[in-house]
């Protein structure tokens, strides 16, 4: 009789023997070690939670699978358009690459270029992926409407909004595009009740598509909705 049993959903991020270790070089190369051998694995349709503590290295966890930080050791495969690449040994245009197709990132802090109006900021990543035009206006109106920012503001630069405000325009560029992988930094940070659960519904909608998402929540509600399983950074703390 044929195989009927489902195949198990890809890994999409594989990380083994990560380690990170800071040098202060303008302090006689103090070195600060932040975690050590990690062995970590996300598939299709997954939010793994990272867990541990304040200084427990989870934000820098986080940034080095998306290559803001330099590891120490190890690999962090991301499969990007169906074959693994190391972020670590990846060129800089390649990470780029990668970026504006598979590997998506939303941080506590919205960071635009001064002066861009709302609606562009949240155009922007699609436009760069090759979006049309119009599909990339309508997918932004419906972000920022559905997250429930006032239509008077999306024509205005967000330096001035609120930190909630400025919060939802984070979370509209960040979910524009349909990412294969999501890295979420306190994606609910600044925001209200109602809002919290737009940014729920739009995890869930990600997972069911088949995203893989790492996710940090300090707010254990939204935590315990979305996870799929917990991962605590703190085992892997290095010994300073």
């Amino acid at each position: 009789m044929p195989n009927t049993s489902p195949m198990p959903n890809p890994a999409m991020i594989e990380v083994s023997g990560l380690s990170k270790t800071f040098v202060l070089h303008n302090q006689g190369g103090v070195r600060l070690p932040v975690f050590d051998g990690v062995d970590f694995t996300v598939a299709a349709g997954e939010c793994v939670v990272l867990g541990g503590a304040s200084g427990a290295g989870k934000s820098t966890f986080m940034r080095t699978l998306y290559g803001n930080y330099l590891a120490s050791a190890g690999r962090v495969l991301i499969r990007h358009e169906g074959a693994p690449v190391d972020i670590t040994a990846a060129t800089p245009r390649r990470i780029l690459e990668i970026r504006r197709r598979t590997l998506g990132y939303v941080s506590q802090f919205l960071r635009v270029i001064p002066r861009v109006p709302t609606l562009e900021i949240v155009k922007e990543p699609m436009l760069a992926s090759g979006v049309a035009e119009a599909q990339a206006e309508r997918r932004a109106r419906t972000l920022l409407a559905r997250l429930n920012l006032p239509e008077s503001l999306w024509s205005l630069p967000p330096a001035t909004f609120s930190g909630g405000e400025q919060q939802r325009v984070n979370l509209a560029h960040g979910f524009a595009m349909e990412y294969p992988i999501l890295l979420l930094d306190e994606p609910t940070a600044s925001l209200d009740a109602d809002n919290r659960r737009v940014v729920i519904e739009l995890i869930e909608e990600a997972k069911a598509r088949g995203a893989a998402i790492v996710g940090i929540f300090h707010d254990t509600a939204v935590r315990d909705r979305v996870a799929t399983r917990i991962f605590d950074v703190t085992l892997y703390k290095a010994a300073a």
